[in-house]
């Protein structure tokens, strides 16, 4: 008989897997690539410096539950570089089933929690959301730029790129956030003309 102890341990080994996912993204030394779990706990610490830069009201422990959350699914679902293009109601698909199965080894009652809090972010409908949003698509071009470029160079990503594919998303949730990262960007691709 599977004890509820059992079934959150089982949820715990199985973010563990997160580690293992790796990202397009390298690290900021450009010595090599980040992998998922880096990634969302470099998000949460992205949360707590940047609090300042969300709107009045929003919660920021509720946002650093969703960044701790937000790519679970990707255990099951992988990495979806932001540049690369993909099906995305095809990936949408595979991380729902993710989500489902990841979430499913947690008691009824904290899956519930935790599966909304996952919805919440998915959506980005609310403040909460469209924050952790701004600071999951921040942090990627904060590191391709003490990287020298990291995957902009792999990707071969223009300016113009980078601004539709991310910094809408900034935009909406942290505007200070894109106005300083938009500076830096065309910065860096004027210096490499």
């Amino acid at each position: 008989m599977t004890t509820r102890l059992d079934a959150q341990i089982a949820f715990l080994n199985e973010a563990d897997k997160l580690k293992s996912i790796t990202r397009a993204t390298t690290l900021a030394d450009g010595s090599r690539a980040e992998n998922s779990a880096e990634h969302s706990w470099h998000l949460t610490l992205y949360a707590l410096v940047l609090a300042d830069q969300a709107k009045p009201g929003v919660d920021i422990s509720r946002v650093v539950k969703m960044l701790i959350l937000h790519d679970l699914v990707e255990i099951d679902a992988g990495d979806n570089p932001i540049f690369d293009n993909v099906d995305h109601a095809e990936v949408a698909a595979a991380e729902q089933k993710a989500a489902d199965r990841i979430f499913g080894l947690l008691p009824p009652d904290i899956a519930a929690d935790l599966r909304g809090i996952w919805e919440e972010f998915e959506a980005a409908e609310t403040d909460d959301a469209q924050f952790a949003k701004s600071l999951d698509r921040f942090q990627p071009p904060m590191l391709n730029l003490a990287a020298g470029g990291g995957s902009w160079t792999d990707y071969n990503v223009d300016e113009a790129t980078i601004a539709a594919r991310v910094g809408s998303k900034i935009k909406i949730g942290a505007p200070a956030l894109w106005d300083y990262a938009q500076h830096r960007i065309s910065a860096f691709f004027k210096s490499r003309s």
